[in-house]
């Protein structure tokens, strides 16, 4: 037997029943050995719920009380199902079936249909956003590609609560919800939908579900079948079953009551695709029985951090903030999470990628750090400040900022518009660069007002806005810009994230988030209108934006950061406020912190940006030094000019800079940017230091970089050839 075999990548198969149960805390064990009658497991975060329900399944099946054939666990993703498979496969229980809703329901549509309906099941429609977009066209209503998305998206909630498209409308009417259309329209369009699938003989995924209970609801004797078959039922994630799928599992069930649900209402975030949370609230009055067990014992995060999770339940409102969870952190005490008020976006995203560099030179992986904003259009300026900072990264859930298709047809109506200049009537009312810019992303569906509601429409204007608002800080510093310097703006930021994707920080939506965990998390942009979003109007929608806050906390192992930015822009006015989540629990804010105690150790602190650690004094201004104008733009910060001042730059020393960055990177493996940034390697050029202090006050250097590299960027600005493999004083000689 080889150490290997011992490994966490190869642990033993328990040697049997009672050896399962082995290394579970006292409640797990509770789950484990609740092998009869409904079941319902409230997990909080990192409490082990997925450890919990695969021993349990494996004791059963181990112990003799379940045949493996007979096991139907179900959950919502496919990577859950399949961590789950793994994890049984090591207790010794495969065999047991582990299946999203929709795979389980296929395999049963798939078998049962010859028999219940005729001849082959339909095809399986894998994208149904080509038909939608028929059908709206059959109804005389033209989409763009993001109101597709969204009307698609309203469909799919139609189908999994069970709404027709007669009864969409006044549904709609009803509820809080707010359609990205007049509501007739979409049940119009919804209606035409279901109509071409019935001409085509094709069905969708919502389809899957409501077809597998129409044949189970009409056909006794398969219902029989598919019951004597499994026997027992375990749901994962239960806070996030819809209507739709809670009727399947009512009907696998029967009569029967051999089910085990596993779920925590604090963690519900999905409610705009139709999950509830209240099959789970309710389950102790469906089944009055019910066997209870809390999972309380948080085993990744430290006390800090459990007791601001804490902080932020205690002070929620509604049905399931009456049923929260008490976490108890059982990990040993680490660092009091950070809290940061900035003056501004950029200042906010620079600290942080400083607070990352550091969190990496300290010993921290890259790929156990991520940073976690509210909406995808948040991303690009931390997309930058990473780069600048030499940090590699990685988007979960997003394009990036400038391969999404808004921002790329936008670039396509700007640069078109630039070539036109005073034959382009769009541009004859428009005076100055920003009015010009606005005029164009006009007719790509920026408005002045932001859309209602949330979706793809929302996030399409957020980028544009984003667009926008980059237009007027480019015409703050340099007044006399035009279209063509601006698309000249683009295409340099483009460039600089032109690389392949890496091992590096993660990057991504609080939504995209759930389920994940790293050692340092950074929750970017906390303030009013983005948490909770402007959107959320009602009380259930701003609680479920405190939930997300909380599932945004709750992903942090051991370092946590929370930062908010008093102004958008640099200069701005400073009418920003930190989110009313972190009220009485935040230091400085008044009030008490989680279980009614006092706030603990830590402080605000308030930044503008710096080097190494040390804060900036005033951020004053920084003057060109070609011809003394007021420098705004990072690029032309990096250069200490303006982009259109006469320069004197090196162009062979350039041009060896640049192979030799691309020879570190490959070495490194890691994009070129993180070596350098073309904008610090022109500055280089410009100013060929000769000494370790004029190469560090260039910006984009910074001392960890002169240590790096120092030695073979002298000896290029020298004309000599550089020794070592850029490793520097890092290196051993």
């Amino acid at each position: 037997m080889t150490a290997a075999t011992h490994s966490t990548l190869f642990p033993q198969v328990p040697e049997s029943a009672d050896a399962v149960l082995d290394g579970l805390d006292p409640e797990q064990r509770e789950v484990a050995l609740a092998l009869h009658g409904p079941v319902c497991v409230l997990a909080g975060a990192g409490t082990g719920k997925t450890r919990a329900i695969t021993h349990r399944i494996a004791y059963g099946v181990r112990a003799g009380i379940l045949q493996p054939g007979s096991v139907l666990a179900v959950t919502f993703t496919n990577r859950a199902a399949g961590e789950m498979r793994g994890r049984l496969r090591q207790l010794g229980a495969g065999g047991v079936q582990a299946r999203t809703f929709h795979s389980a329901a296929l395999r049963q549509l798939q078998y049962f249909w010859p028999k219940a309906v005729g001849g082959d099941l339909p095809r399986l429609l894998e994208r149904k956003v080509q038909l939608v977009a028929e059908a709206a066209a059959r109804c005389r209503v033209r989409l763009d590609r993001n109101e597709l998305r969204d009307v698609t998206g309203e469909i799919e909630w139609a189908k999994v609560t069970q709404t027709v498209p007669a009864d969409y409308p006044a549904v709609v009417a009803k509820s809080v919800r707010e359609a990205p259309r007049d509501p007739a329209e979409i049940g119009q369009i919804y209606g035409m939908y279901e109509q071409l699938k019935r001409d085509r003989s094709v069905i969708d995924f919502e389809d899957v579900l409501l077809l597998t209970v129409a044949i189970l609801q009409d056909r006794h004797d398969i219902a029989d079948q598919i019951r004597r078959q499994y026997h027992h039922f375990v749901v994962d994630e239960y806070q996030d079953v819809s209507p739709l799928q809670q009727r399947l599992l009512d009907l696998w069930l029967g009569d029967r009551d051999s089910l085990c649900v596993v779920g925590d209402a604090s963690q519900t975030i999905y409610s705009f695709t139709g999950a509830t949370p209240d099959h789970l609230l309710n389950f102790r009055t469906r089944h009055p029985e019910a066997t209870v067990v809390k999972l309380v014992r948080d085993y990744r995060s430290t006390p800090q951090v459990v007791h601001l999770a804490n902080g932020l339940l205690s002070q929620a409102r509604g049905r399931a903030a009456e049923h929260r969870l008490e976490l108890v952190s059982q990990r040993e005490p680490g660092p009091e999470p950070a809290y940061t008020e900035y003056a501004d976006e950029p200042a906010e995203a620079e600290g942080t990628a400083r607070r990352i560099r550091d969190l990496i030179a300290a010993g921290v992986p890259a790929g156990e750090i991520a940073v976690l904003y509210r909406i995808n259009a948040q991303s690009e300026v931390y997309e930058q400040a990473l780069a600048d900072a030499g940090v590699p990264y990685q988007l979960r859930g997003a394009e990036r900022f400038f391969e999404r298709q808004e921002v790329r047809e936008a670039g396509i109506a700007l640069r078109g518009a630039a070539r036109a200049g005073g034959n382009d009537s769009l541009l004859d009312d428009a005076e100055g660069l920003p009015a010009q810019v606005r005029a164009v992303l006009s007719t790509k569906g920026w408005t002045t007002e932001p859309p209602a509601g949330s979706g793809a429409v929302r996030d399409r204007w957020e980028s544009l806005a984003a667009l926008v608002r980059l237009a007027e800080d480019f015409a703050r510093a340099k007044s006399d810009a035009t279209l063509s310097d601006l698309v000249a703006e683009l295409d340099e930021r483009a460039a600089a994230q032109h690389a392949p994707t890496v091992q590096g920080v993660t990057l991504a939506s609080l939504h995209a988030a759930k389920g994940l965990e790293w050692d340092a998390v950074f929750l970017v942009g906390l303030t009013e209108g983005m948490m909770p979003i402007t959107y959320a109007k009602t009380d259930e929608q701003v609680e479920e934006e405190r939930r997300l806050l909380y599932v945004g906390v709750t992903r942090a192992r051991l370092h946590l950061s929370l930062s908010w930015a008093l102004s958008r822009s640099p200069g701005g006015r400073a009418s920003r406020r930190p989110t009313r989540f972190l009220q009485g629990l935040r230091p400085g804010s008044g009030g008490l912190g989680a279980s009614g105690g006092a706030v603990r150790g830590g402080s605000v602190e308030r930044a503008t940006g710096g080097v190494g650690g040390v804060r900036r004094k005033h951020r004053g201004p920084v003057r060109c030094r070609v011809c003394g104008a007021t420098l705004t733009e990072a690029g032309e910060m990096k250069l200490m000019r303006c982009e259109d001042c006469p320069f004197d730059m090196d162009e062979g020393l350039y041009e060896r800079l640049r192979d030799w960055r691309s020879e570190q990177a490959r070495e490194l493996g890691q994009p070129a940017y993180c070596v350098f940034t073309d904008k610090t390697l022109m500055a280089i050029a410009e100013r060929v230091p000769t000494t370790d202090g004029e190469l560090v006050g260039i910006s984009g250097v910074g001392a960890r970089k002169l240590g790096r590299y120092g030695a073979d960027v002298l000896a290029l600005c020298a004309g000599e050839v550089p020794g070592g493999t850029g490793g520097g004083v890092d290196e051993e000689s």
